[in-house]
């Protein structure tokens, strides 16, 4: 299916709504029926009918079927957090003495989920260096029901062979599933290297104008329908209709936006790699990246987030950096308008940080849609003032 036309027309039926180009924001939390029948079929199957907003809603469902469509799924759910994304599949899918293998150091919350929530309920997850896909099947139990992966991770982009995941998971009847927020789908595809279900923060790349926080899930139509019927209806944590068309909004201009930031990130990097200042730069598509083969193998791009350190990594040296920068902005998220800096220090108190430890040394740069060159200049005055 053409991008163009998913993104544009798909699920669109204008002629519904007055030949309008953007689709209404069906701000409804409740639909009506002409006869008990439809009355008791919509009741009997929500996944289906329009007949509360918490579980479906003609805005929602034009949103989902451009998801599913770009992810090359079957069917896709929208959430109201990328969090909620990953928590309600996971709650869904799995019980009681159950066990997951998740890949080191996911996003903050999906650890939290794991290590604190989860325990509470006696589901256990190990976590494995994913780089190499036998720390999978070294960690193999004969009660694991979900492998869970981040690729790439979004501080280190630490890559996992997700094809050859996929092939080990279907030899032990094991769900897969992926938080592809780095990529989005335009720059990796999950479900065609065989992944069950994709996770994505739609409030980054997706939504694009940082005015939106929701997340994404895509699979088969079997797998969805048993995360809907139950866990996401339960805990309620669908989208609004507002929301919705924001994200239909973003899509529009995806394919511009991922690709701008994408090429001005490979000119800022190679500026910076220039800097005596600078120790090491990593980012999924540079040459010196470690898998670098796997990621253009995986991936057809790569997006505008990417890490470096600093030769004198001293913790006010990284402080004076990030403070001394006048453009960038310091902030959590990325993928929307504007460029945005995080140093891993920020995550610690200033007592635990080792100097040792390289995860601690990150400054992790998003490169948004100002011109490169208006993004040198403020990393140049940076480094200069700090050093």
């Amino acid at each position: 299916m053409d991008i163009s036309y998913i993104i544009n027309e798909l699920g669109e039926e204008r002629g519904s709504y007055f030949n309008a180009v953007a689709p209404p924001i069906i701000q409804s939390s409740n639909f009506t029926f002409n006869t008990v029948d439809d009355f008791r079929n919509a009741l009997g199957d929500e996944f289906e009918a329009n007949l509360y907003s918490r579980g479906n809603n003609p805005t929602l469902n034009i949103l989902r079927q451009k998801l599913a469509a770009l992810d090359g799924a079957e069917d896709a759910l929208v959430f109201s957090s990328g969090i909620a994304a990953i928590t309600v599949p996971v709650l869904a899918l799995l019980k009681q003495g159950d066990h997951i293998i998740s890949v080191d150091n996911p996003y903050s919350w999906t650890v939290k989920l794991f290590k604190n929530f989860l325990a509470k309920f006696g589901i256990e997850t190990t976590f494995v260096d994913g780089t190499k896909t036998e720390n999978f099947e070294f960690a193999l139990r004969p009660n694991t029901r979900l492998i869970y992966l981040e690729s790439p991770n979004t501080f280190s982009y630490d890559l996992q062979d997700l094809q050859a995941v996929a092939v080990l998971a279907k030899q032990h009847g094991i769900i897969t599933m992926i938080d592809n927020s780095y990529c989005t789908p335009l720059f990796q595809q999950p479900a065609k290297l065989g992944i069950d279900l994709v996770a994505q923060s739609a409030t980054k790349y997706i939504g694009g104008h940082s005015d939106v926080v929701a997340g994404i899930l895509t699979g088969s139509k079997a797998l969805i329908k048993k995360i809907f019927d139950h866990e996401f209806m339960n805990t309620g944590a669908s989208l609004s209709p507002h929301s919705a068309w924001l994200l239909i909004r973003g899509l529009r201009t995806l394919p511009l936006r991922l690709q701008r930031s994408f090429e001005s990130t490979g000119k800022v990097i190679a500026w910076l790699k220039q800097q005596p200042q600078v120790d090491k730069v990593l980012w999924p598509f540079d040459g010196d990246f470690k898998q670098a083969d796997l990621a253009r193998q995986q991936m057809t791009g790569c997006g505008g987030l990417f890490s470096f350190t600093l030769k004198d990594s001293t913790l006010p040296k990284i402080e004076a950096f990030c403070n001394n920068l006048k453009h960038i902005l310091m902030a959590v998220s990325w993928g929307g308008h504007e460029s945005l800096v995080i140093p891993a220090i920020a995550g610690i108190a200033k007592t635990d940080y080792d100097i040792g430890n390289f995860r601690h040394q990150l400054i992790r740069v998003y490169v948004g849609l100002e011109e490169p060159e208006y993004l040198i200049n403020d990393l140049k005055r940076s480094l200069n003032l700090s050093f």
